[in-house]
């Protein structure tokens, strides 16, 4: 079902350390409007979509937000490269220094793990596909919040992709809430 292809979405080529910036970025990974979150909500509820259709787009949708982890990840590691320890302190990142060293972890930019609990799928296709397309839509703002803080275009490029595409997975969203209304579920 799945196959990795060993490329990103969208080509990531920062060149400049910016430790501050990798900070706010990995709340897409584990924070809780993040790609982490979107990509095991949509996996967990294409098994109550009622139909073929529904159960396509989840997983398609869900498949594709594991490659925007990974272009994440790869943003924060790029960002982080070759950063000294004092570098790690001054951007207030001693604690995840601590536990992770240089890993990559998912995290919202104040430290916090990632939980499942910032996702729900409940089972109602027309329940879940609105919480759906309010996750799409605060992955939108987020990544409007983070392009505002960005000052590179090394950086900025890649977030514009992934807003581009939140609004893309919203379209499918609603497209198929619409269709599942008229239908009667």
């Amino acid at each position: 079902m799945f196959k990795y292809d060993k490329k990103l979405p969208y080509p990531i080529n920062i060149k400049k350390k910016d430790l501050k910036m990798a900070k706010y970025i990995i709340t897409q990974f584990g924070g809780a409007n993040g790609e982490l979150g979107a990509a095991l909500r949509y996996f967990s509820q294409k098994f109550s979509m009622p139909t073929e259709e529904g159960k396509n787009l989840l997983n398609s949708i869900a498949t594709e937000e594991f490659g925007h982890n990974e272009m994440i990840c790869t943003m924060v590691h790029q960002l982080m490269k070759g950063a000294t320890l004092e570098e790690i302190e001054e951007a207030g990142l001693s604690s995840m220094y601590t536990e992770h060293g240089k890993g990559i972890y998912p995290t919202d930019s104040n430290g916090v793990p990632f939980s499942v609990t910032v996702f729900n799928s409940v089972g109602d296709p027309i329940a879940d596909l609105v919480e759906d397309m309010a996750a799409e839509q605060k992955a939108r703002v987020t990544y409007e919040h983070l392009i505002d803080l960005a000052c590179d275009e090394d950086v900025i490029q890649p977030l514009l992709f992934l807003r581009q595409r939140e609004i893309v997975h919203f379209e499918r969203f609603k497209e198929l809430y619409e269709k599942y209304k008229k239908m009667g579920y």
